[in-house]
């Protein structure tokens, strides 16, 4: 009789064999989707089980939009409620866009806890943990994009209702575009606070030298070149024209446009700089 002895593999090695195997899985695009978005549920569940997670898309844009209303409102258009108008889709943009930095900040964490570590071992798509991550932060955009615009029509503007909802759609889609860079960002960087120091040093500039809070006309001439090939004033421009009169334009065709090739771009980037983590 023959006896075989197996002896336990190290759990260094399991993962390792694990991480090969699963490079060497063939997923479906069906696959991938379903999984992403089981990855997204995931993100919901730690939102519930964290609250506060939920701060800054509640209290900035009803802080942001009150402030700058009564601030700038008389200054720029006489009064506050011809501002109006002007103001909250730039708020509602600033509000939105600045809140995707926050998803390279909890990648960036989850990936220090080691929690991505555990993602890769299991035979998915490399790209769901991601895109899961991303999509769950999808609902921080829309209740930021819900919130403003309560807090405008509260203070007395009149949007398009179908103006509204083509708004709020074009903002989820730009947003989620942008948060790939962030995501990027969580992948190449140490800390989460160097991820949030260094996107906040972009997004900042880019947001106030844009056409978001005050006329262009009231610029230097070397700024007012800068600001109008900002793709914030493109989305700004296309959320104001929609809330006006439902007017679907050539900003929004850009800002589509721009969305449809940050993704093309820093998705393929993130994705890769995530699995090389892994070696």
């Amino acid at each position: 009789m023959t006896t075989t002895i197996t002896g336990a593999m190290p759990a260094s090695s399991i993962s390792t064999a694990a991480v090969r195997t699963n490079a060497k899985t063939s997923v479906s695009l069906a696959e991938t989707i379903r999984q992403s978005f089981t990855m997204g549920y995931r993100g919901l569940l730690k939102i519930r089980h964290n609250p506060e997670q939920l701060f800054d898309v509640v209290l900035q844009p009803i802080i942001f939009t009150v402030m700058f209303t009564y601030i700038f409102g008389g200054a720029i258009s006489g009064n506050v409620h011809a501002y109006l108008p002007v103001i909250i889709p730039g708020i509602l943009v600033q509000t939105v866009i600045v809140t995707s930095v926050v998803t390279g900040t909890q990648l960036r964490e989850d990936m220090d806890k080691g929690v991505f570590d555990r993602f890769r071992s299991l035979p998915i798509a490399r790209i769901s943990p991601l895109a899961g991550a991303l999509l769950a932060d999808v609902v921080r955009y829309l209740l930021a994009t819900l919130i403003t615009f309560a807090v405008g029509i509260a203070m007395g503007w009149r949007p398009d209702p179908v103006g509204v909802i083509g708004s709020t759609l074009l903002v989820l889609v730009c947003s989620f575009a942008v948060s790939w860079i962030f995501a990027l960002m969580g992948c190449l960087m140490s800390k989460a606070s160097t991820v949030q120091g260094v996107s906040m040093l972009i997004m900042f500039p880019l947001t106030f030298m844009s056409n978001a809070f005050v006329p262009v006309d009231t610029m230097p001439g070397w700024l007012q070149g800068f600001v109008k090939v900002n793709p914030i004033s493109h989305l700004v421009t296309a959320v104001r024209e929609l809330c006006t009169n439902g007017h679907v334009g050539v900003h929004v065709v850009w800002s589509l446009v721009g969305a449809a090739i940050i993704t093309a771009v820093f998705a393929p980037l993130a994705v890769g700089a995530y699995i090389r983590n892994a070696k």
